[in-house]
């Protein structure tokens, strides 16, 4: 797959995913109401709810992950080495010069977000403005670019949003079905099983095919950055010191680690099988490898 088909893929894949939730969601409704003795109205309500749910992920998932990291706007004149980066590789890519944000925080990390490169957003840290070289730099703010390029700030955007609203549908189910006090003899036993099965199981499946998707687009912007640059060992540089650093994130959180350029928590390095499945990243020895390589 060259990186225009990818691109296109991406675009599909994102009106897939959000009408694959409405039928999800409406369906878990439906599997909550029918549990719990509910009338059919509320899988009316359900879907209603989970299409506005889509189309405000679509639109507003990029401020809902800027308020909730804590980053602020800026102009060139707040730091000029930062803007005039992104302002450089933006011309040399071809792209709208995007939103640029900071985060006050000692942990070097770097992520962007937005719906499509018209209304696209480049945020780091403190941290990593600090740690990097100008071509370390550069080589991070190109990766982020090519997120917005190959339209991955989209579909990461609208994952973050979904998954956390799957979590919350299935947390409320688990807190009425134990403390709620109302008679359950007219529910459905069948149906009551698999709305226990749902809540537990749901979250996860919608974690792993989030991490999934999050890890494949990972090796895709290093590669497209690199094609940016025109030099892998500034982004593998910068990778290696982001691998060295240890310093405890501020800012990140499990609804946005995927976001950033590296897993912000140390406790989720790969380790088998098993818990690369839960990694949010591909290991950094891996990407360093391939870039090296180039």
């Amino acid at each position: 797959m060259n990186l225009y088909s990818a691109v296109s893929s991406n675009k599909r894949k994102t009106w897939i995913i959000m009408f694959l939730f409405v039928v999800f969601i409406t369906t878990l409704i439906y599997v909550f109401s029918k549990a719990m003795g509910l009338g059919l109205g509320v899988v009316g309500i359900a879907l209603i709810f989970s299409g506005i749910a889509s189309i405000g992920s679509y639109y507003y998932s990029d401020k809902l992950v800027l308020v909730t990291t804590g980053a602020r706007k800026i102009e060139k004149s707040d730091n000029p080495r930062y803007f005039r980066i992104v302002e450089n590789l933006c011309i040399a890519a071809g792209l709208p010069m995007p939103k640029v944000y900071l985060i006050d925080d000692p942990s070097p990390n770097a992520f962007a977000t937005g719906r499509d490169p018209k209304h696209a957003v480049v945020c780091a840290t403190t941290g990593l403005l600090s740690m990097m070289t100008d071509a370390e730099l550069e080589g991070v703010i190109a990766h982020e670019l090519s997120h917005i390029k190959n339209f991955d700030i989209r579909l990461a955007g609208v994952l973050a949003i979904l998954v956390g609203f799957v979590a919350i549908a299935s947390d409320i189910f688990i807190r009425a079905t134990f403390f709620s006090r109302s008679d359950r003899n007219n529910s459905n036993a069948v149906f009551f099983l698999i709305a226990i099965a749902f809540a537990i199981l749901s979250p996860i499946a919608a974690t792993l095919i989030q991490l999934a998707v999050s890890r494949k687009r990972e090796f895709l912007a290093d590669a497209s950055g690199v094609l940016l640059t025109r030099y892998p060992d500034g982004l593998a540089s910068a990778l290696e010191k982001l691998k060295n650093d240890h310093t405890p994130p501020r800012s990140a959180s499990n609804a946005t680690a995927h976001l950033f350029i590296e897993n912000p928590f140390e406790n989720k390095k790969v380790k088998n099988f098993f818990t690369s499945l839960f990694n949010t990243h591909p290991p950094l020895d891996e990407r360093i490898k391939i870039l090296r390589g180039m």
